[in-house]
């Protein structure tokens, strides 16, 4: 479960306003990459709301909302939301692009925060600010589960209400992921121009003859 041992280090360090920030939606063959930038009040924090928040993945659609509902309702906490286009994934990749959502995400912030704690082990470059990687923040840290909710259920949201226009691929459940149904109907249906086409699964499709390590290159770190 998380806790706020991570934030409390920080602020004995002398950081005075400190934020999570996590993204969501690396792995889809459709959609952006979302960013969320959260600032929890630790001491205005009520405990009805920190036992519904824990990491996005854990909890299922109908909790996430709940969570998500309670964050923004609560008056406590402060974020912002950034994110990086299918566009911009497929011209920089999916790290970098990854990278830009959360600079985005950390800029829209009304008041810069001293040090933000980050999901995963990597520092994204020309950030702004102090940051500290914590690996498996999200399950580990309020204000990185605070803020892998609220990308998450922001990029969900979008995503099926995309699912009305562009039907056939399930978005509506599957969110863009590379889904049994959403390979179908990219094979039967072609890709849109919500997809990813430096994704393998989707440059196999505009490109059959294409080797599949040429085609999974695209996606890789850079």
């Amino acid at each position: 479960m998380p806790s706020f041992r991570y934030e409390k280090r920080c602020a004995e360090a002398g950081a005075v306003l400190i934020a999570g920030i996590d993204e969501v939606g690396r792995g889809p063959l459709a959609g952006p990459v979302v960013a969320a930038v959260a600032v929890i009040d630790r001491s205005l924090a009520k405990r009805k709301l920190l036992r519904l928040i824990d990491d996005s993945k854990k909890l299922t659609p109908e909790q996430r909302e709940e969570a998500y509902a309670a964050i923004l309702e609560s008056g406590v906490v402060r974020y912002a939301v950034g994110e990086a286009s299918v566009e911009e994934i497929d011209a920089i990749n999916i790290l970098q692009a990854t990278f830009l959502a959360m600079r985005r995400a950390l800029q829209a912030m009304s008041e810069q925060p001293d040090l933000v704690l980050i999901d995963g082990n990597r520092v994204p470059p020309e950030l702004g600010c102090r940051a500290e990687t914590i690996v498996g923040g999200d399950a580990r840290s309020y204000s990185i589960a605070a803020a892998s909710i609220i990308a998450k259920v922001t990029r969900d949201r979008y995503m099926r209400g995309l699912a009305a226009s562009f039907p056939g691929y399930g978005w509506e459940t599957n969110v863009g992921y590379a889904r049994p149904e959403h390979l179908a109907a990219l094979n039967r249906l072609g890709p849109t121009t919500h997809h990813r086409r430096s994704f393998a699964p989707v440059r196999m499709v505009l490109e059959p003859s294409l080797p599949l390590e040429e085609a999974a290159a695209a996606e890789l770190p850079r």
